[in-house]
C-alpha cells in the first residue's frame, strides 16, 4: 500500500469505524448495572449480599466513579479513527495544536488492549463459578451485562493495528499540515491570519 494524498484523506474503512465504536461501548451495559447499586438498588443482590459489598457512602462514589472512568477510557478508542485523535486539544498546554505522535499512542493503545484482554477474558467462565448474596437470575444478567467488556481488548487491538498500519496523514508537510486528517485551519478560511 502506497501513501499517496488518496490514502491520507480516504477515511477509515468501515470496518475500523465498525469497531471503534463497538470498543466504546463495551463497558456501557457493566457501567449502567453499576449505576443501580450507586442508587441502592439491589441489582440482582440478596439484601445481604449487598450489605456485605459495601456500596455506601464513598463505596458509592468509588463505583460511580469506575463506571465514567470506564466509559470515557473505552471513548479514546474513537480518537484513532476521528479527526480530533490526530491533534492535541489547543487546550493542553504547551503542546495544545500540534500533531499527536503516533508512536506513544500506539504503545498505550496496545498496552490498554493487551490488559484488557487479560483482564476481561476471564468473564468467559462466570456461569461456572458460585456467586453467593446474588439471586440466579441476578447473576445471569450480571454475566450478561459484563460480557461485552470481554471484547473490548480486542476490538482495541484491531483499530490499534490499523491506526499503527495507516499511511500518516500528517506526513509530508514541513509543519505538520495536509489535508484531510489535520485539524488546523488553512489560511484560505475566514478569520485565520497567515
Amino acid at each position: 500500500m502506497g501513501d499517496t494524498a488518496a490514502d491520507r484523506d480516504a477515511p477509515p474503512p468501515r470496518w475500523v469505524r465498525i469497531a471503534a465504536h463497538a470498543a466504546a461501548l463495551t463497558p456501557l451495559p457493566s457501567a449502567l448495572w453499576r449505576l443501580l447499586l450507586v442508587f441502592g438498588l439491589p441489582a440482582g443482590y440478596t439484601a445481604r449480599g449487598l450489605d456485605g459489598l459495601g456500596v455506601d457512602g464513598w463505596g458509592r462514589v468509588g463505583v460511580l466513579g469506575l463506571s465514567v472512568f470506564s466509559e470515557l477510557a473505552a471513548l479514546l478508542t474513537l480518537g484513532l479513527v476521528q479527526r480530533w485523535g490526530e491533534v492535541v486539544p489547543r487546550w493542553v498546554p504547551v503542546v495544545g495544536g500540534r500533531p499527536v505522535r503516533r508512536r506513544p499512542v500506539v504503545v498505550l493503545a496496545g498496552v490498554g488492549a493487551v490488559a484488557l484482554t487479560v483482564l476481561w477474558t476471564p468473564l468467559l467462565g462466570w456461569w461456572a463459578l458460585d456467586h453467593p448474596g446474588m439471586t440466579s437470575t441476578g447473576a445471569t444478567v450480571v454475566g450478561v451485562l459484563y460480557l461485552p467488556l470481554v471484547a473490548w481488548g480486542p476490538l482495541l487491538g484491531a483499530v490499534t493495528c490499523w491506526y499503527a498500519r495507516r499511511p500518516r496523514a500528517l506526513r509530508g508537510a514541513p509543519d505538520g499540515d495536509a489535508p484531510g486528517w489535520s485539524l488546523r485551519r488553512s489560511a484560505a478560511e475566514p478569520g485565520v491570519q497567515p
